[in-house]
């Protein structure tokens, strides 16, 4: 006869609760964000602090502000309309200055963003002197006397 561990059944009785709310979380991004408002209208109704408990993880997950509601992986793959903006629209032309256009703006964005990093480089700098500047100026403290120069005086 075998015994299992308890973390062992620990872990196995939380797996089950997991999946079932993933996939609930799932099945409500499907549905955007009007289900998560219905399922928190519907538990306000008949059960108070689930639904405050639904609201305040919709908060939480930044579910409540968000356009799509959807989970973070899928807003971030949705944001800017990045499936859309790389869609061939069916005119040559357009497709050719949308591509144009969105590349300069990932230049632009890459030339700001070092930018501003050299900017915080500079200001950390000029920090960092100012620091070793009043450390320079401040008065020492005087050295302890050794116990050698004590021995002397009595």
């Amino acid at each position: 006869m075998t015994t299992a561990s308890p973390t062992a059944a620990a872990a196995t009785l939380g797996a089950p609760h997991r999946n079932w709310f993933r996939r609930t979380e799932d099945w409500l991004d499907d549905r955007g964000k009007g289900a998560w408002i219905a399922l928190m209208v519907l538990a306000f109704i008949f059960v108070w602090p689930v639904g405050l408990a639904i609201l305040a993880y919709m908060i939480w997950s930044k579910r409540m502000f968000s356009r799509n509601g959807g989970c973070a992986a899928r807003r971030h793959a949705h944001h800017m309309g990045y499936p859309r903006a790389w869609a061939s629209s069916g005119n040559s032309a357009f497709d050719a200055y949308k591509s144009e256009t969105l590349k300069r703006l990932e230049d632009e964005q890459a030339a700001f963003e070092s930018f501003l990093q050299r900017l915080r480089e500079a200001k950390d700098k000029q920090e960092f002197d100012a620091f070793m500047d009043d450390r320079a100026k401040a008065p020492r403290p005087a050295a302890p006397e050794t116990e050698v120069a004590r021995s002397g005086e009595y």
